[in-house]
């Protein structure tokens, strides 16, 4: 690996599909990634990958992949681009239209790939139907084969949900990988040179040392969560930024970039009405499955 080594962290593209309505997309998403896409495609040097952690597309019907994968050609890039998939994305669209791929259409999306001297490992922590993130039986035989791979060189983690910071309150699991499996990722990587974990969800920037690891969640590109009112609930405002990655000798450094943004409020609930909101989204994703 050369002394310094810069990647793309995308994340919460919510790409809708043009020729479907619908009420759950705040924002022009497909307008926004454009415009992030060509901000990345200024950079000088441009970046050695790309990484997109998960909530492709609003909806996960294959409409909605077939925009964003037209918006990647568009931009034409020429460097590795690897997805995770979150609560939003479907596996049997992002399949079939990103990968071309007609069988095992339900299992986890779990890869990995070295590049530039670094080893990237991609995990697929969405569960069909429901918020909150976890892993089904086997990914994590499979992370701890990976990460047994490649042991000269330093690990990236990338999962839409990040593991839980705390594990204390069983109503706010929804917002991070299950905590029981956030103890098993503990396990797993423990000892590993895991330079850092890439995640969303969340929808807005936040850095933390997780057990020694660098946790990195980005705001994403469809609305940004107002840090100032979550004592009250999630009042999502108009907001989109990328990530800048650097990998030097000394470790992991996160540049964050930014669109303009009025801060106008464009969604949100408050924390009281979760549970309601919670039943309502799963009935709707469930029915959009039919």
């Amino acid at each position: 690996m050369s002394d310094t080594t810069t990647f793309v962290h995308l994340t919460d593209l919510h790409v809708g599909n043009p020729a479907v309505e619908d009420d759950h997309l705040h924002s022009d998403t497909t307008t926004t990634l454009r415009r992030i896409l060509a901000d990345v495609k200024s950079l000088v040097p441009q970046p050695k990958f790309m990484v997109v952690s998960g909530d492709l597309t609003n909806r996960g019907d294959a409409g909605s992949y077939e925009n964003l994968k037209g918006l990647i050609a568009e931009a034409g890039f020429d460097m590795p681009i690897l997805f995770a998939l979150g609560n939003h994305d479907r596996r049997d669209g992002f399949y079939p239209t990103m990968l071309g791929r007609s069988d095992n259409l339900d299992t986890p999306y779990d890869h990995a790939a070295v590049i530039a001297g670094i080893h990237v490992i991609v995990l697929d922590t969405s569960v069909p139907n429901k918020i909150g993130g976890a892993f089904e039986p086997g990914q994590l035989d499979w992370l701890k084969s990976e990460l047994a791979q490649h042991a000269d060189l330093p690990k990236l983690l990338v999962m839409h949900h990040a593991p839980a910071l705390d594990t204390h309150d069983p109503s706010m699991e929804w917002e991070s990988l299950s905590y029981a499996d956030t103890e098993a990722l503990r396990d797993a990587v423990a000892g590993k040179n895991v330079l850092g974990i890439l995640s969303g969800h969340i929808h807005y920037d936040r850095v933390a040392n997780w057990y020694g690891i660098p946790t990195v969640v980005g705001i994403g590109q469809h609305a940004a969560t107002d840090v100032l009112w979550l004592h009250e609930g999630l009042r999502m405002l108009e907001g989109a930024a990328f990530a800048i990655g650097t990998v030097r000798p000394s470790g992991l450094a996160i540049t964050f970039a930014p669109q303009p943004a009025t801060r106008r409020e464009i969604g949100g609930f408050r924390f009281a009405d979760m549970a309601e909101m919670l039943r309502k989204y799963e009935a709707d994703t469930a029915a959009a499955a039919e």
